[in-house]
């Protein structure tokens, strides 16, 4: 496994030095970084801020945009809320597992795909949605899913 260069880290620690509510700012910048929050982070986070590792594991997994694992190249992230719910997200969700060989929170073995579903994107008059990265698409059918995620493989898209 290779180890973590917290260099980084430490430098933006020092930017925090005292404030006690800038938990949730200190990882996304840290995630920003390294892709995601390695076990070495909240470690140095924890031991810096004086914070539990439990707690910071907590924040990390109620908010979703954190990461305990790396991620493939394009993030997908498929909307499971109600209206895409409705509008046949489950079929594309079936579409898009049964392209990549993947299901929910799994990367591809070439690490370029991570699908993950998620509760909201707050796109519902798109609905179905699904984002890859940060570019949003809607109005979505199984073969139009398929066909966006074939476009990012042969890199028509980037």
């Amino acid at each position: 496994m290779k180890e973590v260069d917290l260099s980084f880290l430490r430098s933006l620690l020092g930017e925090y030095e005292g404030d006690p509510h800038a938990l949730i700012e200190i990882l996304q910048r840290a995630q920003e970084h390294y892709g995601y929050l390695p076990k070495e982070v909240i470690a140095e986070v924890s031991r810096v801020t004086g914070t539990p590792a439990a707690k910071i594991i907590g924040v990390a997994t109620f908010y979703a945009q954190f990461r305990l694992n790396p991620v493939g190249k394009y993030l997908i992230m498929l909307c499971k809320g109600t209206a895409c719910h409705v509008n046949g997200a489950d079929g594309i969700e079936k579409a898009v597992s049964e392209e990549l060989g993947v299901g929910d929170g799994e990367t591809t073995p070439d690490g370029l795909f991570t699908l993950k579903t998620v509760a909201c994107l707050g796109c519902c008059s798109l609905s179905p949605v699904m984002m890859v990265n940060d570019e949003t698409f809607g109005s979505l059918t199984p073969q139009k899913a398929v066909e966006i995620l074939r476009g990012y493989r042969g890199g028509e898209r980037s």
